[in-house]
C-alpha cells in the first residue's frame, strides 16, 4: 500500500523515518561532562526560495542563520559549518562567490568557522545543505522535553515578520513580471524584508541566559511558525500550554502591511513560520530575569497540564484549540 507522505505531514514523516529524533539537534555525549551538538538543514529553490527576488549574499547569510538556530535551540554554542551545494547551469561563478560572502559575514557574527563542504551539478535549481557542529555543558543542554506545568511561555521577538516580508515579496513579483525595468514598492516595509531575507541567529539571547544564569526547562527554534514548534515542546514534554492572544509580539510594520494584503496578522503570528527566534519556557518564579535580560524576550503564555491541549486564549477568556499548520 502507497502511503502519500502529505498525508503525514513535515513532523509525522520525521517521526516514521527515524522513530522520533525529537530536538532541533542531536546531542552526543563528548566524555567531557558535555555534548556536541550536530544539526543539518536542507533549502531548495523553488521550496524554500525564489531567486528572482533573493539576492545570493542574503541567502548565503540565512542559510547559516537556519543551522546556526537549531544549535542555538540547544543552549549550545555553534562552532564549525559546512556548506554543500547543488549548482544549476543558471549561475555564475559570481554568484557563488556573493553566497559565500554573505555566509561568511553571519558566520564571523557568531563566531562560526566554515570548514569543508562539497558543490555538484543540479538539473533543477539550487540545492543547498548546511550542517553545524556545536558544544554544550552537560548542565546546560536544553531540550523540547523540559516544559513543565507552570513554566513560563517565552518568545525573544515578534512574529510574522518574515511571512508578511515573503508576501510582498511575492506581490511584486507578480505585480512587475512583464515590466522591462521593474521598481517594486517597499518602501516603509524595509523592516520585513530583512526579517524574511536576513534573519539573525538569537545567539545574544543564549548569550544573556547564560549570563544571568538561567537554564530554560525547554527550547525550540522557530522555523515552522510559531503553533507547530509550540505543539511539539508540547508533545515532547507530555504537556499542555496557554498562550494569551494580547500578548503575541506583532510589529507595527506587519500589522499595517497584514491589513494592506487582507491578511489576518495572528494567523501570521502562528502559522508564518521562518521567523527563526527562540521559544522557550522558564520556572514561574523566573518572569522577572527573562523580562529583564536586555534582549527583547515576551511573556506570552504558560505550561498546563498533561491532556489540556494547547489553546489560544482570548481577551474575553475563551479559547481556541492550536492547530499545526505542518508542510513538507
Amino acid at each position: 500500500m502507497r502511503t502519500e507522505i502529505s498525508t503525514l505531514g513535515e513532523f509525522g514523516l520525521i517521526e516514521r523515518l527515524t522513530g522520533g529524533v525529537g530536538d532541533d539537534a542531536a546531542a552526543i555525549e563528548n566524555g567531557a561532562g558535555g555534548y556536541t551538538l550536530m544539526t543539518t538543514d536542507m533549502l531548495l529553490e523553488g521550496v524554500d526560495f525564489d531567486l528572482t527576488y533573493f539576492p545570493m549574499r542574503h541567502l548565503g547569510y540565512k542559510t547559516v542563520t537556519v543551522g546556526v538556530s537549531d544549535i542555538l535551540a540547544m543552549n549550545g554554542t555553534a562552532g564549525q559549518l559546512t556548506l554543500a551545494l547543488g549548482v544549476s547551469a543558471k549561475l555564475a561563478v559570481e554568484d557563488l562567490e556573493e553566497f559565500y560572502a554573505g555566509a561568511r559575514k553571519a558566520c564571523e557574527e557568531l563566531g562560526v568557522e566554515i570548514v569543508g563542504g562539497d558543490t555538484t551539478a543540479s538539473v533543477t535549481g539550487l540545492a543547498i545543505c548546511v550542517s553545524v557542529v556545536g558544544s554544550v555543558a552537560g548542565d546546560r543542554i536544553v531540550r523540547r522535553s523540559g516544559a513543565r506545568v507552570n513554566d513560563l511561555v517565552c518568545i525573544t521577538s515578534n512574529l510574522g515578520a518574515a511571512y508578511l516580508g515573503l508576501h510582498l515579496l511575492e506581490r511584486e513579483k507578480r505585480a512587475l513580471a512583464e515590466v522591462e525595468n521593474p521598481e517594486p514598492k517597499f518602501e516603509g516595509y524595509e523592516y520585513l524584508l530583512e526579517r524574511q531575507l536576513r534573519p539573525r541567529a538569537r545567539k545574544d539571547v543564549v548569550d544573556a541566559l547564560g549570563e544571568a544564569e538561567i537554564v530554560p526547562t525547554a527550547m525550540i527554534d522557530i522555523s515552522d511558525g510559531l503553533a507547530s514548534d509550540l505543539l511539539q515542546i508540547c508533545k515532547a514534554s507530555g504537556v499542555g500550554a496557554r498562550v494569551y492572544l494580547d500578548r503575541l509580539p506583532i510589529a507595527r510594520e506587519t500589522y499595517a502591511l497584514a491589513d494592506e494584503l487582507h491578511i489576518d496578522p495572528v494567523v501570521a503570528a502562528l502559522n508564518g513560520g521562518d521567523d527563526h527566534e527562540l521559544l522557550f519556557t522558564v520556572p514561574l518564579g523566573m518572569q522577572e530575569q527573562v523580562v529583564q535580560l536586555g534582549v527583547g524576550v515576551e511573556v506570552i503564555g504558560h505550561i498546563t497540564a498533561e491532556g489540556t491541549g494547547a489553546a489560544l486564549v482570548t481577551p474575553d477568556g475563551a479559547e481556541v484549540a492550536i492547530k499545526a499548520q505542518g508542510f513538507v
